[in-house]
C-alpha cells in the first residue's frame, strides 16, 4: 500500500509528521477485516490498538519517540457496518485507557472530509485507519475539547510503566462495558 501521497498531503496540517517520516518513526500496520461478527472486528481491533499503544510507550522515551506513529489501517468491511462505526468503541476505550499515560488514538474514516484548527480542509484518507502517538500536552487539548477529562488526563499524564489494564480485564467485553459507562464526548 502506497500512503507517501495521502502523507506528504497531511504534512501541511501535522508538523510532526514530516519530521517522524524522516526518522523512520511513522510505521503502517493493516488490518483487514475477515470476521463476519461484529463483537469479533471489535475485538481484534482493540487488541491490535494495544499492541501499537505498547509499543509507542516503549519508544516514546527515546531520543526523537515523541515522533513515533503507529497507524492501523482497516481494509474489508462487515456487511451492514461501515468502518467508522467499527472504529467507534475501540477508539473510545483505547483513548480513554491510554490517555493518563501519554499515548493518543485518532480516528479518520476513508472519505471523510473535515478541517484543521484554521478551518482548512485536510486531505481525505484513502482508507480508515487509528493513529497512535506519543501525546504533545502542550498542543493536544485542542484536539480533546469535547472530552474535558480526557484533555485533563493528558495534561497530568505521566507514563510511570503502571499496566493500563490493572484495574480492569483486559477482555473485549469487560472493556467495552468500561468504556460504555464513561462521560461520551460534548457536541461542539
Amino acid at each position: 500500500m502506497d500512503v507517501s501521497a495521502y502523507v506528504a498531503a497531511m504534512g501541511a496540517h501535522c508538523p510532526f509528521l514530516a519530521p517522524s517520516v524522516d526518522r523512520h518513526l511513522t510505521g503502517w500496520t493493516v488490518y483487514e477485516i475477515a470476521a463476519t461478527d461484529r463483537t469479533a472486528v471489535e475485538a481484534e481491533l482493540f487488541h491490535a490498538g494495544v499492541q501499537a499503544a505498547e509499543w509507542i510507550r516503549r519508544l516514546k522515551s527515546r531520543p526523537h519517540g515523541a515522533l513515533a506513529c503507529e497507524n492501523l489501517v482497516i481494509l474489508g468491511s462487515l456487511p451492514g457496518t461501515d468502518q467508522h462505526d467499527l472504529m467507534r468503541r475501540p477508539y473510545w476505550a483505547l483513548r480513554n485507557l491510554y490517555a493518563p499515560v501519554g499515548v493518543l488514538f485518532g480516528k479518520f474514516s476513508e472519505g471523510r472530509r473535515e478541517a484543521d484548527r484554521f478551518g482548512r480542509a485536510i486531505p481525505a484518507p484513502p482508507f480508515s485507519f487509528l493513529p497512535v502517538r506519543a501525546a504533545v500536552p502542550s498542543r493536544d487539548g485542542r484536539f480533546l475539547a469535547s472530552t474535558p477529562d480526557m484533555a485533563s488526563a493528558v495534561a497530568a499524564a505521566s507514563d510511570d510503566g503502571r499496566d493500563v489494564f490493572e484495574h480492569i480485564p483486559c477482555d473485549w467485553k469487560a472493556v467495552q462495558a468500561w468504556a460504555s459507562s464513561l462521560a461520551a464526548p460534548t457536541k461542539r
